[in-house]
């Protein structure tokens, strides 16, 4: 909320000062512009999570967050920026978790090989937490929002240590590419033992690649200033990364494969209503440990009343799901938004309504390779519907979704989840 009311005290000063402006005769006209892109600028950053300096983007994703593991998680972290250098950048952070009492850092940079193909060599070094059996794109943007909801109730973590090297290049402003290189040593933060040809593994080491690819070939670009602007968000548009693991190469322990796809398609209607949908498939095959096999994204807790369960609704998550419930080593999740146009009650309060529906399938073979914990599969459908209120105060709305089809559960209770939602743009 800090951060929330910091954003909005920059905006309103930079408003106020725009407003505050006197006349200005030719001569001040160039410096007016000039102040007036600085400003938009600094929006801009903020709006992407980083307060900028004279040579450094203080990142503030890191300043706090919160998961059942770590409690509260705090600590400092940032970029370079074109001031410090065009050609190189160093980042990094360092955070501390209050409740597990560790402290977890990462150090990298990169260089530049080419500017018209925007290609990129980074060298980075990561000693942190990620959540099991979550999956990310390489070429993903940075995505920020002021807290993530579903980071409050996770509790199922591994440890990593990790050194990697990557390349990402710019085929054409439509194809993104980027591949890695890294070695992982993986501790899970869990009872937790994985069994291969009757060896038990607690904790084991990793080496792998990763290519990864990002095609949107409907969006539109124009150069502004110097600099490469997408100034069509086109769709659909799609992702693809293919993940290997090589045993025996530096001390690696398992021989797996993993492949990841995504498409996003979205229609715009004349009634200024936007229906999106999502389809996210992966598959796994050879020696997968659960730590990187795939769950559904799930966001309830397991508590034994509806206001227990009460907590923040995620973006693209399975609202029913419970956490830790289900694991897969194939699966594919179709979600269907439909956003209505604002209604218009007044030019403060603009209420909006999203209905949703979520769909799951998948499976896993040799479940028994899995030791310590507990989860079921998805072979059978998965299946959710509800609807969203949102920006009902302050960027706060309702939620609701009823679980329904082959994982219905017994008690009528258990099938519903009913929480809050937060939504703000800058």
């Amino acid at each position: 909320m800090r951060k929330h009311l910091f954003v909005v005290l920059i905006i309103t000063l930079a408003s106020y000062s725009n407003a505050q402006q006197p006349h200005v005769n030719k001569t001040d006209s160039t410096k007016t512009v000039q102040d007036s892109i600085k400003r938009a600028a600094f929006i801009k950053n903020i709006g992407n999570g980083y307060l900028p300096f004279n040579y450094f983007n203080l990142d503030l994703k890191y300043l706090v967050k919160f998961n059942q593991y770590e409690g509260f998680r705090s600590g400092l972290g940032g970029i370079t920026n074109d001031r410090f250098s065009e050609h190189y950048r160093l980042d990094g952070y360092l955070v501390y978790g209050f409740k597990d009492k560790a402290l977890k850092y990462k150090i990298g940079g990169g260089f530049r090989v080419n500017e018209a193909s925007d290609t990129w060599i980074n060298l980075t070094y990561v000693d942190d937490l990620q959540e099991t059996g979550s999956s990310k794109f390489l070429t993903d943007k940075r995505f920020f929002t002021f807290f993530e909801p579903r980071l409050l109730n996770i509790d199922l973590f591994h440890r990593h240590i990790t050194k990697s090297i990557s390349l990402q290049h710019k085929f054409s402003n439509h194809l993104l590419s980027e591949t890695q290189l890294a070695i992982s040593k993986i501790d899970p933060t869990y009872s937790y033992n994985f069994l291969i040809n009757n060896n038990s593994f607690s904790s084991y080491d990793l080496s792998t690649s990763k290519v990864s690819l990002q095609w949107s070939p409907f969006s539109s670009f124009a150069e502004t200033n110097g600099k490469l602007i997408e100034t069509k968000d086109g769709y659909p548009k799609f992702t693809l990364q293919y993940t290997k693991a090589y045993k025996s190469v530096f001390g690696s322990d398992f021989n797996f494969s993993k492949l990841n796809f995504r498409t996003i398609q979205q229609f715009e209607h004349k009634n200024s209503s936007i229906t999106r949908l999502a389809l996210v498939a992966g598959i796994a095959g050879g020696n997968t440990p659960i730590t990187h096999l795939y769950h559904a994204y799930p966001n309830n807790i397991r508590k034994e009343t509806i206001l227990q369960r009460f907590s923040v609704a995620g973006l693209n998550s399975f609202e029913t799901m419970y956490f830790n419930e289900f694991f897969s080593d194939k699966f594919s999740t179709l979600q269907v938004k439909h956003t209505f146009k604002p209604f218009n009650i007044s030019n403060r309060f603009k209420p909006q309504l999203v209905l949703i529906s979520r769909y799951a399938i998948g499976d896993m073979n040799n479940t028994d390779r899995h030791q310590g914990i507990q989860f079921n599969t998805l072979d059978k459908l998965y299946s959710e519907s509800g609807f969203e209120i949102n920006k009902l105060i302050f960027g706060f709305g309702l939620s609701f979704a009823y679980r329904y089809g082959g994982y219905h559960l017994p008690n009528f209770e258990d099938n519903l989840a009913f929480k809050f939602t937060f939504n703000i743009s800058l």
